[in-house]
């Protein structure tokens, strides 16, 4: 595999905010997608960065992702709100959510924003620093119910997606951002590791016998395989009750799951902002929050050579050294831009 590129931050948001624009979607959108995908790819989570921007940018052009207007408010109550999101582009989406949730809590102490047919909305990770640098804790969690994947603990056949579930927790210095599947792995991952002919760390599929596998080959081969749900063979019944009770949280709130016809590549989507100020107030969250972190950190290293860190801390880390020294773009994903920009007529950013 050929060894990633350096690239100026600034020179691949515009890059990508350029694609997108060019493909039709209006300039606060287009901001919006590009945003988040290159902050995923900051954080360290390179499936779902900016190797999101050409399928996203090959939906926009087969009118799959809904270009031009506004969500639909199906209810709402002061802390309580559903959208239609209409298939408008995901970042986008969430980005407005995190907007209307935040100015309500300041006067509710909390607000929950549910999206049903949203489009995909990327790295949940990208989402939560916005959050908490203003003293709020998000919950963002989602669901596809277009497609599924990952079978029920002690099954076969697939019935969920990855259902990831992610918190930002506001601390007197470095936030803490968590972001996991409730499956073993990602479809991302998954995808990509079988493209480069590579193996998982662990067995975190299984094949269409029931047999666990670290090749992620025995998903496309027949009888298909699943992905595993968190906990794997021995206690995947964790994940599988995480599973359900995202499916609850988006596609049973919102009103719209795996009940209904697949629309497409999408989500569904559970966002709940948090103000400390509302309970024992931000001086008493961040004593507790700030001792937690100092335990973690304090703790001695299973391995000498590695030091223990708090969720999300190496992702800020990759992220602050990239502001510096560019970022180091996973070797696939330019190759998969090169023929959009040749195509849109923008121009490519150059390595640094």
């Amino acid at each position: 595999m050929m060894q990633p590129m350096n690239y100026a931050v600034s020179d691949l948001l515009a890059f990508a905010d350029q694609l997108l624009q060019s493909a039709g979607l209006p300039p606060d959108k287009a901001q919006a997608v590009a945003d988040v995908l290159l902050e995923g790819d900051l954080l360290g989570h390179t499936t779902h960065g900016l190797g999101l921007l050409a399928p996203y940018l090959a939906e926009l052009e087969a009118g799959k992702m809904t270009k031009d207007g506004q969500p639909v408010v199906v209810s709402d109550f002061p802390a309580a709100v559903t959208w239609d999101g209409q298939r408008l582009p995901g970042p986008w989406l969430v980005l407005q959510a995190i907007e209307l949730a935040t100015q309500r809590a300041r006067t509710q102490g909390t607000c929950t924003v549910v999206i049903r047919r949203s489009h995909h909305i990327a790295c949940l990770a990208a989402y939560h620093q916005r959050v908490t640098d203003q003293g709020f804790m998000m919950l963002l969690h989602c669901s596809d119910p277009n497609t599924a994947s990952i079978a029920p603990f002690g099954g076969l056949d697939p019935v969920f997606t990855p259902n990831p579930m992610s918190v930002g927790i506001p601390t007197s210095g470095l936030p803490v951002l968590i972001d996991v599947s409730t499956s073993s792995t990602t479809n991302g991952m998954t995808n990509r590791l079988h493209k480069e002919g590579g193996l998982l760390p662990a067995e975190w599929v299984m094949d269409g016998h029931g047999q666990p596998s670290r090749d992620p080959a025995v998903l496309f081969n027949e009888p298909k395989g699943t992905i595993l749900p968190l906990g794997g063979m021995d206690s995947g019944h964790k994940g599988y009750g995480l599973s359900w009770m995202v499916e609850a949280l988006t596609g049973g709130l919102s009103g719209h799951g795996r009940a209904d016809a697949p629309e497409g590549w999408g989500a569904t989507v559970f966002l709940q902002i948090i103000d400390p100020r509302a309970f024992a107030g931000p001086s008493a969250f961040h004593t507790q929050m700030d001792e937690v972190s100092r335990q973690c950190h304090a703790a001695r290293p299973a391995q000498p050579d590695r030091w223990v860190r708090t969720p999300g801390e190496r992702g800020l880390k990759l992220k602050a050294d990239s502001a510096a020294q560019g970022l180091a773009l996973y070797p696939n994903i330019m190759p998969m831009l090169l023929p959009w920009a040749e195509k849109l007529k923008i121009a490519a950013p150059h390595p640094m």
